[in-house]
């Protein structure tokens, strides 16, 4: 049978919902903004951080370069021949980190000068112990500007922190000028003392210049080296520094001693000194260098950390977009199955009706079934007979009465229970008993 289609009491919004998911995906647009502006600024931050750690592992072979450079020179100034040796192994380590970080750090073309200056040093040393000075203060000189060029292109000169700024600033410019003056003020006292015929105030005036060219640096080194401590949040950087600071102090000050009460310092007592000051130099310097690397280390693992809490940030407003967009979506479907209602049934159609679902369409509306007393007298729920509506209850011809008034009927005249189809009736008029119960009004 065909029967109507119970109207939902309630349409699904689709106008509204296609709201909602349109303002959902809106939402992305912001969230992807922000994330990019934030993982361009942590991005940059890891970056110039990653490049001044290169920095640092630079700086730490050019150490050891200037140790062998400066004993180098102590020696040809001396008459001794040069430690050719530990001048080679620096060279070649300083050569392996430049092929890494050269291009990075701009210093190949530096580094490459530097090494053709380093390699045309004699082998022996001249005899005019002037004409090796001038030879390895021209070398040296290249040295302090290979360590200004590491600083500027790594980024270390521009720290934003100030205990790694001070650290810096410290080992790769106060602390390199100080080694490399302590072993020119060594030099100047040995080409005094072989001077013929002696000049004081020639000698007088070499030393104070030599003298205050390794105060100057290592006072600023003193200073650089306590505002780190005075500013840092590290617990071993105080400790480290301290007791190699004092020592090194202590070492510069019998240094600058020995040159400044002599016209003509003892050339020997002066070597020693300047061989004190530079053990505790390269003591002092590899505990900076660690202390910074350390410093720059646990900011790049901060910055790592961010990076991920950033992305994370990211995926979560992702699903949270896509739930929120989801959820109006699910809701009409999940009232759908709740009505039982199959897509598109219950909406109008063409013709202004609504659609009806029967055997072969879909199932049947939900709800209690109609009773047969609600429908009218004589149908039944029997099926419809193909093609059509069901008939109409057959309607009898009035006949009078003939117990009583001929105008009056019978409650019962009007209407009967039709035959149902299919039977075969014996009368058109089946029997029944008289009304009000007499028996001769058959």
């Amino acid at each position: 049978m065909t029967v109507p289609a119970q109207r939902s009491r309630r349409e699904p919004n689709r106008t509204g919902t296609a709201l909602r998911v349109l303002l959902a995906v809106a939402l992305l647009l912001p969230a992807g903004v922000l994330f990019s502006s934030a993982w361009r600024s942590n991005d940059d931050r890891l970056t110039v951080a990653e490049r001044e750690r290169h920095g640092v592992e630079y700086l730490r072979s050019l150490g050891q370069v200037t140790l062998a450079l400066v004993d180098a020179q102590s020696g040809a100034v001396a008459g001794r021949a040069a430690a050719a040796a530990a001048l080679r192994t620096a060279v070649e380590e300083t050569s392996a980190v430049d092929v890494r970080y050269g291009a990075e750090l701009r210093t190949s073309e530096r580094w490459a000068g530097l090494h053709a200056k380093i390699e045309a040093l004699p082998d022996r040393p001249p005899a005019n112990p002037q004409d090796a000075w001038t030879v390895y203060t021209e070398t040296t000189d290249l040295l302090l500007a290979l360590y200004a060029k590491v600083r500027e292109s790594s980024g270390l000169i521009r720290d934003p922190e100030s205990d790694s700024y001070h650290l810096q600033d410290a080992v790769a410019e106060e602390l390199p000028e100080a080694l490399v003056a302590a072993g020119r003020l060594a030099d100047r006292s040995v080409l005094a003392a072989g001077r013929s015929g002696g000049d004081p105030l020639r000698t007088a005036s070499e030393l104070a210049l030599a003298r205050s060219a390794v105060l100057g640096p290592a006072a600023d080194l003193v200073e650089n080296l306590r505002s780190a401590v005075e500013n840092t949040a590290s617990r071993t950087l105080g400790g480290n520094l301290l007791s190699r600071l004092d020592g090194y102090q202590r070492a510069v000050e019998d240094l600058a001693a020995l040159t400044r009460d002599s016209a003509a310092p003892n050339p020997i007592q002066v070597g020693a000194a300047r061989a004190s000051a530079q053990l505790a130099g390269s003591g002092l310097a590899t505990i900076i260098l660690a202390e910074l690397d350390i410093l720059l280390g646990e900011r790049v693992d901060g910055l790592t950390g961010e990076r991920r809490i950033v992305v994370g940030a990211l995926v979560l407003a992702v699903l949270l977009v896509l739930a929120l967009a989801a959820l109006p979506v699910l809701a009409a479907r999940a009232a759908d199955r709740g009505r039982g209602t199959p897509a598109g049934a219950g909406e109008p159609t063409t013709d202004g009706l609504r659609r009806t679902v029967d055997a072969e369409s879909g199932p049947p509306p939900t709800g209690p079934p109609l009773a047969e007393s609600a429908l009218p007298v004589g149908a039944t729920l029997a099926g419809p007979p193909a093609g059509g509506l069901p008939p109409l209850p057959e309607r009898r011809p009035r006949r009078p009465d003939p117990a009583g008034d001929p105008g009056r009927r019978s409650p019962l005249a009007d209407w009967q229970d039709p035959v149902p189809a299919g039977q075969a009736t014996q009368s058109a008029v089946p029997e029944r008993p008289a009304p009000w119960g007499r028996p001769d009004a058959r």
